[in-house]
């Protein structure tokens, strides 16, 4: 099992940014840039995650933040910070992996992570972008009664326009990005941009090499600034990584099962008319069930008729899928019309179909890894994902597998997301986007909860270990809507359906074994503007709800540093941080704070593996093949805020008749750790422990189903049928 990791992130505002995000149990705390306020904050936050056991961080940085001046100009004040701060990681506990961040390609375009001029070189002009419909960035900043934009009210967005921002990924100005930057040279490769060389000459280089060899560059500067430090285990490429236009199934419209149609959904060619000044007239699309939206209206976008691309632009003026004759205007018509249907899904000098990942991430990847390492050691881990949403590929062959690989997808209950809502009925949008019967997605109580999510996670596992093989697996993002139900939690402080979707969610991961990344933890939310960023509220920390640093001390012991947290409950909880052979089985319940591991002595290499057999599968690991072990101690940590005033004790089951025990045990509160020693390491071996708390800690909510909720119901009915039909017998007899 993947102990808890955490996430920092950088964003490049008008000044930078740190978030923190755990995975195993995610975060995003926010730092500032100066040297004195990373000594005075950093302590405080690296000691509450060590507290709450979230000991693995996932640091994210952005483009923007490194390059914002312009290309090759790097920030090294604040490339300097990210040293200091990641520096401090190893004090506390605490390690890393750096993740380059990013949403809609760049805050500009409606999410973060490249800089301003990345767009600017793709021909479009920034001040249009909104107008002509080519991104949304309302999520961004909200403009006042007087049409102002108001700093403060930054990233709210209205009740309507929550998740809107994802839609940004359909929209001209990242799609075309994210089509340039993976397949300019096959789809825009009229598209020339000049530069600088090291040597200070001015070439000509298509838009892809321009796009690609720069934020190499970038990444080899950031790998050199920090890849040196103790704490700084490896690095992930990039944030929910998208084809853009590439495998385009249609001109007319976006796929419905896998893009998100919510507000003005403009069709790929509804887009270039927008960006080439046209006002459009395009679909509109509002909330509904069972269906998570349907077409309700149109609505005319850029009715000033602005033109998004720039006369002293790479395409001096003209739509870039223009300028490579993938449409039209027809004048008489007062129209744009498709001319080449199939553009983006064939290669258009060939005719060759084409696939995203074997055509452009897979070299790609392996580039960047090649980068990274010449100025890292090669034991640095690769963390990797697909596209949101996806399971991983088949054609992810060990061929196209960087060493050290980590897999690392995202997860969110897509349902909970979408409507800001939880409650006793849950959905599996998974299956159901995969053609899953409708009833047999729908779930009830807590106990569904629990297993619809489980099943969704280990859907996700299983397709990477049969892609991958036995490769590290793990949540790189998951979370939670703190703002759920309205907001009722804020002002009734009763957080329980937010407690209980937690545990659901996690004790789901745990049940895959599989550490994760839980978005987020952010010192500067609050209950009113949330995470700042596109009206979401993700965090289940507040700075101002927190005591001040001179009331706290930073021990692991310290209930201090609990203060200003939500959901503690249900995000800090036992987990097997190292085992002395292969998990079998973890639980935890979170009601009474029992929990029960099981685990093996792995076999020799010449052990034939009975379970071998199909590949390897979350209930049945591999048996042999592993590392031989290095130590007969199993470390459990369990965290002080469970068993603080409370008796901890373990037991088996297998040596219950036993004349001897087979295993010692010590827990050290200090530490938050149970030390499990295993007195017999024969090969084959099998472990199984119990441990409880004395008294059990008092019940958070209950664990209902369908059956537990309707079956009075289901009598009662039952019994007034039977009645019914009684009473007619004994009439017609």
């Amino acid at each position: 099992m993947i102990g808890p990791l955490v996430e920092l992130e950088e964003n490049c505002l008008s000044m930078v940014v740190t978030s923190l995000m755990l995975t195993g149990e995610s975060v995003t705390c926010a730092v500032s840039t100066s040297q004195e306020t990373v000594r005075q904050d950093a302590p405080q936050h690296f000691a509450r995650l060590r507290r709450w056991g979230l000991t693995f961080v996932r640091f994210l940085v952005t483009w923007e933040a490194v390059e914002h001046a312009g290309p090759g100009e790097y920030d090294y004040d604040y490339l300097n910070y990210l040293k200091q701060v990641l520096a401090l990681l190893p004090q506390y506990g605490l390690s890393c992996f750096v993740a380059l961040h990013q949403d809609v390609w760049s805050r500009y375009s409606g999410g973060s992570g490249a800089p301003a001029w990345t767009i600017e070189s793709a021909g479009f002009d920034l001040d249009a972008l909104e107008e002509s419909g080519s991104a949304w960035l309302n999520g961004l900043r909200v403009k006042t009664a007087e049409g102002k934009y108001d700093e403060e009210d930054r990233g709210t967005v209205k009740p309507e326009e929550r998740g809107l921002w994802s839609t940004g990924y359909q929209k001209l100005a990242a799609a075309t990005l994210a089509t340039c930057f993976w397949a300019g040279d096959t789809f825009a490769p009229k598209a020339k941009v000049k530069r600088r060389t090291k040597t200070g000459n001015e070439e000509e280089v298509s838009i892809q090499q321009f796009l690609q060899d720069d934020f190499l560059d970038m990444w080899e500067v950031l790998a050199d600034t920090v890849g040196h430090l103790p704490g700084v285990l490896g690095f992930e490429i990039m944030n929910e990584p998208h084809r853009g236009y590439v495998e385009l199934q249609s001109m007319y419209g976006w796929d419905y099962n896998t893009d998100l149609h919510l507000g003005a959904i403009p069709s790929p060619l509804h887009s270039f008319t927008l960006g080439a000044g046209y006002s459009t007239s395009v679909p509109h699309y509002t909330r509904s069930f069972p269906m998570p939206t349907r077409h309700t209206s149109s609505v005319t976008l850029n009715t000033a008729g602005r033109k998004v691309w720039r006369e002293d632009g790479v395409t001096e003026g003209k739509c870039i899928w223009e300028m490579h004759g993938v449409w039209g205007w027809d004048e008489q018509k007062k129209e744009g019309i498709v001319l080449r249907e199939n553009y983006f899904k064939r290669h258009p000098l060939t005719g060759k179909p084409v696939d995203w990942y074997n055509d452009f991430y897979f070299p790609f990847l392996s580039r960047w890894a090649d980068r990274v390492r010449t100025v890292v050691d090669n034991d640095k881990m690769v963390f990797v994902e697909a596209i949101p949403n996806e399971f991983c590929p088949s054609s992810w062959t060990p061929d196209h597998q960087p060493g050290n690989l980590v897999y690392a997808p995202h997860w969110y209950d897509l349902n909970a997301l979408f409507n800001k809502a939880f409650g006793d009925f849950s959905v599996n949008v998974q299956g159901l986007s995969r053609g899953m019967f409708l009833l047999k997605a729908f779930y009830w109580g807590h106990i569904g909860a629990r297993n619809n999510f489980s099943l969704q996670i280990k859907n996700l596992a299983e397709a990477a270990y049969r892609s991958l093989g036995e490769k590290p697996v793990l949540i790189g993002e998951c979370g939670i809507p703190m703002d759920m139900n309205q907001g009722e939690a804020f002002e009734s402080e009763d957080w329980t359906w937010q407690n209980r979707m937690m545990d659901a969610m996690i004790t789901a991961l745990e049940r895959s074994f599989i550490g994760f990344t839980l978005w987020n933890y952010n010192p500067s939310n609050s209950d009113l503007h949330g995470d700042t960023w596109n009206g979401e509220n993700f965090s289940f920390f507040a700075q101002r709800r927190a005591l001040p640093p001179s009331l706290l001390t930073l021990d692991q012991t310290s209930p201090t540093l609990d203060n200003g947290a939500r959901l503690l409950r249900a995000v800090v909880r036992p987990y097997a941080a190292k085992v002395a052979g292969i998990p079998l089985k973890w639980k935890y319940e979170l009601n009474t704070g029992d929990c029960e591991l099981e685990w093996m002595v792995p076999y020799s290499n010449g052990h034939e593996d009975s379970q071998a057999k199909g590949g390897p599968t979350v209930d049945q690991p591999p048996l042999v093949g592993h590392p031989t072990l290095t130590s007969n101690t199993t470390e459990i940590f369990f965290p002080h805020i469970l068993s603080q005033d409370r008796t901890l004790s373990v037991s088996s089951p297998l040596d219950s008749s036993s004349a001897s025990p087979t295993f010692t045990s010590e827990y050290v509160p200090s530490l938050q750790t149970l030390y499990i020693q295993q007195l017999d390491m024969t090969p084959g071996k099998k472990y199984h422990i119990k441990i409880r708390l004395d008294p059990s800690l008092k019940q958070a909510f209950e664990l209902n189903d369908f059956w537990t909720d309707f079956i009075g119901h289901i009598y009662l009915g039952g019994g007034f049928i039977f009645a019914i039909a009684a009473w007619f017998f004994v009439g017609f007899l």
